[in-house]
């Protein structure tokens, strides 16, 4: 399947470019998401003609995600305090919803969607580098601090 991308996709492509992909990754997600449309002629010539609105609205886009990964940068940590046992371990865990909310309560708009954790939830005390995904290539690292209460 020969789709045209209207938005940066990871390990992909960028705004405009014609990629082959699998037929169920484009019928599920692309298509769906509004990432993508399907390269018949039609569509090539109305992409043409919206080329420049959507490469700015891809610019404005990554220009406020880099505005959020400096509010990040100057936040630096936060702390999340859980219910915790003697040993340190977590009375469940401190997942994605969890730092997002923390984010949000301390001032910068943070998408569950956007956290990423790759080892899974966290369930111990202790300090853990977060990385924060904003944009397809704007990640910020924050220091995420887990207290006993």
């Amino acid at each position: 399947m020969e789709v045209i991308l209207l938005e940066k996709v990871g390990n992909l492509g960028t705004v405009g470019d014609r990629v082959t992909i699998k037929a169920g990754f484009g019928r599920n997600y692309l298509l769906p998401q509004g990432k993508a449309i399907p390269a018949t002629e039609a569509n090539i010539a109305e992409f043409e003609a919206r080329r420049a609105e959507l490469e700015a609205a891809a610019a404005d886009k990554r220009t406020a995600a880099e505005g959020r990964a400096k509010l990040l940068e100057e936040l630096g940590s936060i702390t999340i305090k859980a219910n915790a046992g003697d040993e340190g371990k977590l009375f469940g865990s401190i997942g994605t919803r969890d730092i997002a909310e923390a984010l949000t309560a301390a001032g910068i708009q943070v998408a569950k969607s956007e956290v990423k954790l790759p080892q899974g939830t966290l369930r111990e005390v202790g300090e853990f580098d977060v990385d924060i995904q904003l944009y397809v290539d704007v990640t910020q690292v924050i220091k995420l601090v887990v207290e006993a209460e």
